[in-house]
């Protein structure tokens, strides 16, 4: 009942194309504020931003489907560089939108509190990373040799488009994890991102945030994914204690 609800909530907003988005709001760099919610709040909340934000609609879908595959080293140093706090990392993946199948691979880096995102264009995932690939990946910076597939996940996106700030609004809904033959499924949850140019607490999205009392909260998929499948015995989490605890009580309703 809650999906369907979701599905009948989003049909209201104005709708913008891909063409108009990237060519307004690309925000390649940019800065990222991320929050938790659930699926019933986010139902609450979408129809407070219809008069200011305009839905991404790409072929008549408004809530697409997307399949990542992360790489890191065998160390999982990337893993371990967001665990430590690191300033200065990176993030390596391909990702692929499923409706429209158009591939990317991306590198993300994160320094200073700054993400800066570079991707090209490729046929599919991979699973493997080609000499051409890892060429690419070198090319911005990334430090690490003989990088491989180290989880896949898939989530539905709603995004949205300011209509009078230059900014973009993304919940991710539906995760899942995988690696081998092990799934991991986060019912429930929803991972809230604005993305900006620079800070701007104005927002509508973040006033709706602090008026419920919502704090930012810093949060990784690729983090929460590596957790989950490879196990609370075989990798460091304890940085990451309270954030899981907080996820489990949204995704099973507690306040």
């Amino acid at each position: 009942m809650p999906m369907s609800q979701l599905h009948n909530i989003i049909q209201d907003f104005r709708p913008i194309g891909l063409d108009e988005m990237d060519s307004g709001t690309k925000l390649m760099n940019r800065v990222d504020t991320k929050f938790v919610l659930n699926v019933d709040h986010l139902i609450e909340i979408l129809p407070q931003l219809k008069e200011e934000y305009r839905i991404l609609e790409i072929q008549g879908v408004r809530f697409p489907s997307y399949e990542s595959e992360y790489f890191d080293d065998k160390k999982l140093t990337f893993y371990i560089d967001h665990h430590r706090k690191k300033v200065d990392r990176y993030k390596v993946r391909y990702r692929k939108y499923i409706e429209s199948n158009i591939a990317f691979l991306e590198v993300k880096h994160k320094k200073k509190g700054r993400t800066d995102k570079q991707r090209i264009k490729v046929d599919d995932l991979p699973g493997r990373m080609s000499k051409e690939d890892h060429d690419f990946v070198k090319s911005t910076g990334v430090p690490l040799d003989n990088l491989e597939l180290v989880l896949t996940n898939k989530f539905s996106r709603i995004t949205f488009v300011g209509i009078n700030h230059n900014e973009r609004l993304t919940f991710d809904i539906n995760l899942s994890f995988f690696k081998d033959d092990k799934e991991i499924v986060l019912s429930n949850l929803v991972i809230a991102e604005l993305k900006q140019a620079r800070v701007i607490r104005n927002s509508p999205f973040y006033a709706i945030m602090k008026g419920l009392l919502v704090r930012p909260f810093r949060i990784s998929k690729y983090c929460i994914g590596i957790i989950e499948l490879y196990g609370r015995e075989n990798v460091k989490y304890n940085r990451f204690k309270k954030k899981l605890l907080k996820i489990n009580k949204l995704r099973n309703n507690v306040a």
